[in-house]
């Protein structure tokens, strides 16, 4: 019965109108940070909402101006609680110095979002440096897709005065077709098992995969080693030779065209 189920589900995910296929969700379970208010706590960090340099703000009016509804799944991914969904993005899953209780990615959570994939659905992945990101079971999820969140730190930058050691290098074209000079500070590798994944932005060194990206099924993976383009790193802090900003509006562009109609 439920085989029966996730096949009746996916049929009418592949049948959705196009503009139902619209919207772009932000996971808010597997990332739950909370920090302490006037009145008790709040959530905080990767919001849509949060106009601090710790939000989405400007990334979700980026979204916006490509004709993309907002939302945010609180609860375990599942095909049909992300079958209205077109965009998926998880950001970097909680450890337990971040929130008390976190929820870890399980093997039913990555089972069903790869079969959301496989049907179409468009997959972007955000890590972190392995001191400040859950890997262990994101890997099982990055696993499916045959992809690694390495246990190291790349483009690691001490302070303002050494933003060079921060550079990403764009090597894919069809992602960033200005190849934009952009900034990734204290990030994870990305170890690639597949021949269907390719590299999309290399460190600063060109040695190692910062972000990555492939197809699986009739969907679209983009992997990538920090939560690079958040507010702090698109909002004019950095000096005006870095584009994380246009990089943003390009990469965001690239995703729509993977969106399976």
């Amino acid at each position: 019965m439920y085989r029966l189920m996730v096949f009746i589900l996916l049929s009418l995910f592949a049948i959705v109108p196009a503009t139902f296929a619209q919207t772009v969700t932000l996971d808010s379970y597997f990332n739950h940070e909370t920090h302490k208010i006037s009145k008790g706590t709040a959530r905080f960090h990767y919001l849509w909402d949060d106009e601090k340099d710790s939000g989405f703000s400007i990334w979700a009016d980026i979204f916006k101006t490509y004709g993309f509804a907002l939302d945010t799944l609180g609860s375990a991914p599942t095909v049909s609680n992300l079958i209205n969904s077109s965009i998926y993005i998880i950001v970097d899953p909680d450890t337990k110095k971040e929130t008390v209780n976190p929820n870890y990615i399980q093997e039913q959570d990555a089972d069903q979002i790869t079969q959301w994939v496989k049907a179409g659905g468009v997959l972007v992945l955000m890590a972190n440096d392995s001191a400040n990101v859950e890997l262990t079971h994101f890997n099982i999820l990055a696993g499916k897709f045959g992809l690694h969140f390495n246990n190291d730190l790349q483009n690691h930058v001490l302070d303002d005065k050494h933003f060079a050691d921060g550079i990403g290098l764009p090597v894919d074209k069809a992602i960033f077709p200005s190849a934009p000079k952009t900034f990734l500070k204290d990030v994870c590798s990305i170890g690639i098992a597949t021949a269907n994944a390719k590299s999309a932005i290399k460190s600063a060194d060109g040695q190692w995969n910062i972000a990555v990206t492939l197809k699986y099924g009739k969907g679209t993976v983009f992997a990538v080693g920090d939560p690079w383009l958040y507010n702090e790193y698109v909002n004019g802090r950095l000096p005006g030779v870095y584009k994380n900003d246009i990089a943003a509006k390009e990469l965001t562009s690239w995703l729509k065209k993977q969106i399976k109609r």
